[in-house]
């Protein structure tokens, strides 16, 4: 069992910066892919990125690529999301997910970016 918890939403202008964290507690998180997900107002939630178990090997939506970079540190049971120039039809709230199927998820937190 994984539970995930979200820190670091938060409002930001056009062309700034966040970085969100996920904390994962148990023991299988250093084994399981782990992704960031997203759902804007009125729409599906969407894919943002995912990492592999071991960090070697990620994979980015077109919508966020070259900007969005998603990291772990197994260390500290914790995976990154650096958001960097970021648009406001960025704004969401940003989910943590985890495992074969997305099993695990986390809360969410709300990312707000202004024009």
């Amino acid at each position: 069992q994984v539970q995930l918890v979200e820190s670091g939403g938060g409002l930001v202008q056009a062309g700034g910066s966040l970085r969100l964290s996920c904390a994962a507690s148990g023991r299988t998180f250093t084994s399981i892919t782990m992704g960031w997900f997203r759902q804007a107002p009125g729409k599906e939630r969407e894919f943002v990125a995912r990492i592999n178990w071991r960090g070697a090997n990620t994979y980015y939506a077109d919508s966020v690529k070259g900007r969005f970079t998603i990291s772990r540190d197994n260390t500290k049971n914790t995976v990154y999301l650096q958001m960097n120039s970021l648009k406001p039809e960025d704004t969401a709230v940003y989910y943590c997910a985890g495992g074969n199927g997305w099993g695990y998820w986390g809360q969410g937190t709300q990312v707000t970016v202004s024009s």
